[in-house]
């Protein structure tokens, strides 16, 4: 009886029209879009409360925590790892009482940092994830609408390669890159020192959406400071520092990644009076500069930023390159993999593929070339290892090395950069889909191409706002013919596999 009606549950999860619940909460996020950038903020409030009832954004937000998000394992402190269909159903309607949701307390788990101090990831319920979602549904188009275009952390459509691309603009040799300083940045702690007052003042809401979130933030507060900080591992935390962060780069020409910032100064510029400017922007925010990572160096120095080292030459060359942070901690990854005697080569060659790729996409934009970022030595440490496995011969070892490190095509400087404040919820579907096709490269674009953006299951153009899958049509992963391909979303891939195991 109840195999019989779990069967049930799962086969009326897969039967929801999402194709049809995306199109209805999209029409509601674009009006909301377009209602603010009109300033009317009492027409933006009423569509919020629409999305907050809305069964489509409901079901949504569900689905996102529960099947698509990195953490949907992660258990909060009701210990909670995953949802069920029937528990996932039962969700969506209580829900229905997100206008006056009480928010559990944050399992908090800590992270070492490079630094040797830890960070706390404070994680919330299933649930609570479920109601910070659906609130941020109705939160992000409101302030995609006002965000500055050079702020591209946690943001839809913007990643980090668009501040890569900025840089090389404003440093590359037409634009005198010789001759600027840059100012690098550190909030100290910004997650965890945020004023919540300074929060809700910004926050363009109605009362029930902020009383909500007036909970969220006091339920994962540390007892020292009970007036700051965002809850680091929520699903709506990183919006919530945007909105407090944002207005920064109005003081000087700048590129903000989150609480990552650097500034390009000209020669006549006074680096002092635009820091002492900065600090009274985040004193009014509950911030402070981090003064052991802010520094002012010569473009010709050289500096790091989000995993990358950037530097002008002095015949005026600008350059890129992975940090040596990042080059070492990736390496020290393959390492450990390579050397884990739990596992045979083929096993290695299965984990290291997704890890090298995910590496190299990253850095697709930088100069990778060179026996140091190509991974040679790397990829021939690993040969010397798999070759010693009795059942392999020197030609299998060296077809496992191709599939554990794949080649990604690299193109310096080449990345194309979001237009100005372009956002997915101006409703330009053949702006973002095109641009989205652009992402990918090899079997995945070509795909993309004949399907006209499309994806090749639901038939929703395919946006930035969900990653896109390659789907094999026989099941045969190794089968890799142009007509056995198709690209899809994400979701619609976990509906397609969910699907056979059912009929199975």
């Amino acid at each position: 009886m109840v195999r019989h009606e779990a069967k049930n549950f799962s086969e009326l999860w897969k039967s929801i029209p999402w194709k049809k619940l995306r199109k209805n909460l999209f029409r509601l996020q674009r009006r909301l879009f377009k209602a603010i950038q009109a300033e009317d903020k009492r027409r933006a409030r009423n569509l919020q409360k629409l999305i907050l009832k809305s069964l489509a954004a409901r079901l949504l937000a569900v689905r996102q925590v529960s099947q698509l998000n990195a953490g949907k394992k992660t258990a909060g402190v009701d210990g909670q790892k995953s949802l069920n269909f029937k528990q996932r159903f039962a969700l969506t309607e209580k829900l229905l009482e997100a206008h006056d949701w009480k928010h559990s307390k944050l399992r908090e788990i800590p992270i070492p940092k490079k630094d040797g101090t830890t960070r706390i990831l404070k994680v919330p319920t299933m649930g609570d994830r479920a109601w910070q979602c659906l609130v941020k549904f109705a939160l992000e188009p409101a302030h995609e609408a006002l965000f500055h275009a050079r702020s591209y952390g946690f943001r839809p459509g913007r990643s980090a390669h668009d501040a890569q691309k900025i840089l090389f603009l404003n440093l590359c040799s037409n634009k005198n890159g010789k001759s600027k300083r840059i100012l690098e940045l550190d909030i100290e702690k910004c997650f965890d020192r945020i004023n919540h007052t300074t929060i809700m003042e910004r926050v363009i809401a109605p009362l029930a959406i902020k009383l909500g979130l007036w909970r969220c933030l006091k339920s994962g507060v540390n007892p020292e400071f009970p007036e700051q900080g965002t809850p680091q591992g929520g699903v709506v935390s990183p919006l919530l520092a945007n909105i407090a962060l944002d207005g920064i780069e109005n003081i000087h020409q700048s590129i903000r990644y989150a609480d990552d910032m650097v500034l390009i100064l000209k020669p006549k510029d006074n680096a002092e009076k635009i820091l002492k400017d900065i600090e009274k922007f985040l004193a009014k925010r509950g911030l402070k500069v981090k003064e052991s990572k802010t520094k002012l160096v010569k473009s010709t120095d050289g500096f790091d930023f989000l995993g990358w080292h950037f530097k002008v030459q002095q015949n005026g060359k600008f350059r890129c390159v992975p940090s040596e942070d990042n080059y070492k901690t990736f390496r020290k990854k393959v390492k450990d993999i390579v050397n884990c005697s739990n596992y045979g080569a083929k096993d290695k060659a299965m984990k290291l593929a997704p890890l090298v790729r995910g590496w190299r996409s990253y850095h697709r934009y930088c100069k990778m070339d060179g026996s140091r970022f190509s991974l040679w030595r790397t990829a021939h440490r690993a040969f010397k290892v798999f070759n010693k496995e009795k059942n392999l011969s020197r030609y299998t070892a060296t077809e496992l090395i191709k599939k554990a490190f794949p080649s990604v095509p690299y193109s310096e400087n080449r990345h194309i950069n979001v237009k100005g404040n372009k956002s997915p919820y101006d409703g330009d579907l053949v702006y973002w889909s095109d641009r989205n096709s652009k992402l990918y490269d090899n079997q995945t674009s070509k795909c993309l191409k004949k399907q006209h953006h499309s994806c090749g299951h639901c038939g929703l153009k395919l946006t930035s706002s969900e990653r896109v899958h390659l789907h094999h049509i026989d099941g045969n992963h190794s089968n890799w013919k142009p007509k056995n391909l198709i690209a899809v979303h994400q979701s619609c891939h976990d509906y397609i596999h969910m699907g056979r195991a059912v009929k199975a």
